[in-house]
């Protein structure tokens, strides 16, 4: 394997229906769009739909009997999450050997599902943390609300990136600027206004690319994955972090993962993106 996410598949109910979501899903289809051999280690159960999991992705599901579901209300000023159900946690030991030698691997709890231990199975990866699900709690009614990363200390020795949304870390900025001390490279991502890229703690502004919003569901998650494979394919932070950007602009042009671009899309956005940034 290429690249490996890790974390829940989910059931988004939305008001436009229900759809398979959740960040390890989205990450893991970047991988794939991008031309990797992409690998998912998660948990559902036999109500969700595997048709939408391609042939070429290697699966490994914990089994359970009940896939994690969320309703999603966007009808407030911020995004209201309700927790209605939660698969099987994820463990180590649950971590198919041969995976663990993948080069990308990607972290993508929804809610508090990956054991923070796997942080450390992948001795010679370029580990990706979109640490989000562990900033989770369940409240009454399954109404989510944030809560501070607690194992925080046990993850980021072992991570190169780390990607979180400025509503992730409203309540915790202080605390977010010190987690982007500890690794070589994280970002920011604050919807259409771009993000905030920090290359060995420094900061730099992201421009945006243009797009024409249908559904921003999963945008974050692609532009994580997207930058951790470019970063590791160029080796150049900021490029890696324009690309990212073109990657979420283009995701969220369709529904659910329909948007992700494949690499001659994304080359070509990319291309175009250079072209109005230089006038």
């Amino acid at each position: 394997m290429d690249f490996v996410a890790v974390g829940h598949v989910t059931l988004d109910q939305t008001p436009s229906g229900t759809r398979p979501g959740g960040a390890a899903y989205y990450a893991a289809l970047t991988a794939r769009q991008l031309g990797l051999r992409a690998a998912l280690l998660t948990s559902f159960g036999p109500d969700f739909p595997v048709e939408a999991l391609p042939d070429d992705l290697a699966v490994v599901n914990v089994p359970s009997d009940r896939t994690t579901i969320f309703t999603l209300d966007s009808s407030a000023r911020r995004r209201q999450l309700t927790l209605r159900a939660r698969a099987t946690d994820i463990e180590a030991d649950h971590l198919p050997g041969d995976w663990g030698r993948a080069p990308l691997v990607m972290l993508c709890p929804v809610m508090n599902e990956v054991d923070p231990a796997l942080a450390g199975s992948f001795a010679d990866a370029s580990l990706g943390v979109l640490p989000q699900g562990w900033m989770r709690r369940r409240g009454a009614g399954g109404v989510i609300t944030q809560d501070q990363w607690e194992d925080a200390d046990l993850v980021l020795p072992h991570a190169q990136l780390v990607v979180v949304s400025l509503e992730d870390i409203e309540p915790f900025q202080k605390l977010a600027l010190e987690w982007f001390q500890l690794v070589p490279l994280a970002a920011v991502t604050r919807g259409a206004e771009g993000g905030i890229l920090f290359v060995n703690g420094e900061r730099y502004h992201v421009e945006p690319d243009r797009a024409a919003e249908v559904d921003a569901t999963g945008a974050g998650d692609v532009f994580a994955a997207a930058l951790l494979v470019a970063y590791h394919r160029e080796g150049n932070p900021w490029e890696a972090a324009a690309a990212a950007a073109c990657a979420a602009a283009a995701s969220v042009e369709a529904a659910g993962v329909a948007g992700i671009p494949d690499r001659a899309l994304l080359s070509s956005r990319l291309a175009a993106y250079y072209r109005r940034l230089s006038g």
